[in-house]
């Protein structure tokens, strides 16, 4: 896909609003080879989704050896509207705690003396984290009005042909 065209998808409303989300599932290699799906916290930055991590995470090790990701965004409603991108990462150390973090946890129900206690244990916990930087490569939104998986738009063509091939037989038969 062009820049562009990923561009497009990613600024579709629907898409807009689940990049608003607070979680994405994380898709990679681990280091035996086998395929890993994790539930993780991002921030969208309009270019870019920021997921953090701490710095002695498993997931680590398998970034650095394969920066190829895929990530999915959806909602738990039907029809359920699905954000695919894959993507390749950057990983990025810092010291304490990325704001990118502290705003992908912000949107949680807490109260604000909760919110406090929240950010304090992070802040004690966490004497540095990993930025893990996923720039798209590839993007699609499934949202079941204007977009359906490729497999499913395939079954809906294909009932469209049989259809009008029977329209047409009809149709012969009538004349």
């Amino acid at each position: 896909m062009t820049k562009s065209e990923i561009t497009e998808v990613l600024n579709r409303p629907y898409s807009r609003e689940l990049l608003h989300r607070d979680l994405c599932r994380l898709a990679y290699v681990a280091k035996d080879g086998t395929p890993r799906a994790v539930p993780i916290a991002f921030d969208w930055n309009g270019e870019r989704l920021v997921l953090c991590t701490s710095t002695n995470a498993p997931k680590l090790h398998a970034l650095r050896a394969n920066p190829a990701v895929a990530l999915t965004i959806d909602t738990e409603v039907h029809p359920p509207k699905i954000l695919l991108i894959r993507g390749t990462v950057e990983l990025d150390v810092v010291d304490g705690i990325p704001d990118e973090y502290l705003r992908m946890n912000g949107s949680y129900e807490m109260t604000a003396e909760q919110r406090v206690g929240w950010e304090r244990e992070v802040r004690s916990l966490y004497d540095g984290m990993v930025r893990i930087v996923v720039t798209p490569t590839w993007a699609k939104l499934i949202d079941f009005e204007t977009t359906l998986p490729s497999a499913v738009q395939e079954l809906v063509a294909r009932r469209s042909a049989r259809q009008e091939a029977v329209q047409h037989a009809h149709a012969e038969l009538e004349a």
